[in-house]
């Protein structure tokens, strides 16, 4: 496989490389502040304890441009991780989903399960969301690579329960939310090794994949 000039270079080998898109048609045109990749950013930032290196991407609900944009953050760029937030409804501008399945090399059911379990919790049209999560591999080995690419709601505070969770009155967990998933996916698809603050998320990983402890 022939590496892209613009291909990304960790400055730290456990660095994330991660992409970030919102899709909107009016704040894409200026209508409205974007407040997806805001949200995004900032949740990551005080989730993730691994050094995190963001490319971000403000663009229209439109298929084509998804596919592409996925498809460059992935092959072009090498990013480990792609959220995207926004066009995961029911309407007919609403094409994420479809843009997303189209550049898989396979799909992650249980990521779009579990969100939506989550959100039915507050609202009863959780159950008209659409998102979806894959692979997409870069190559034909497994040396080039790969990228797990998520599709999450709209709204920040949807967008922090989907990769948080739910917790009670006391702060213990009651629902998981899918980023405690995330670190471990990326490292079985040859990514590197992402480590979260408990408090906020706490990764997990069968005892036989957790790094031994630095000194141990």
């Amino acid at each position: 496989m022939t590496t892209s000039s613009r291909r990304l270079v960790r400055r730290h080998p456990d660095e994330l490389l991660c992409g970030l898109v919102s899709i909107s048609d009016r704040a894409s045109r200026g209508v409205y502040a974007d407040e997806g990749v805001p949200a995004l950013r900032t949740w990551l930032g005080g989730a993730l304890r691994t050094p995190v290196h963001f490319e971000e991407r403000l663009i229209a609900d439109d298929a084509p441009t998804i596919s592409a944009t996925l498809a460059e953050l992935c092959d072009e760029l090498g990013c480990d991780l792609i959220l995207t937030t926004g066009g995961t409804g029911p309407a007919r501008r609403d094409v994420t989903p479809e843009a997303t399945l189209a550049v898989a090399t396979k799909e992650m059911p249980g990521f779009g399960e579990q969100m939506r379990q989550i959100s039915l919790r507050f609202v009863p049209t959780a159950i008209l969301s659409r998102q979806v999560a894959v692979i997409r591999e870069r190559g034909a080995g497994e040396a080039d690579g790969a990228a797990l690419i998520v599709n999450l709601p709209g709204q920040p505070k949807a967008i922090r329960e989907t990769l948080e969770g739910l917790r009670e009155a006391d702060g213990t967990l009651a629902v998981p939310g899918i980023f405690a998933a995330v670190p471990y996916c990326i490292q079985l698809i040859g990514g590197p090794y992402v480590e979260t603050d408990a408090a906020v998320c706490k990764a997990f990983r069968p005892k036989a994949a957790i790094r031994p402890a630095a000194g141990a």
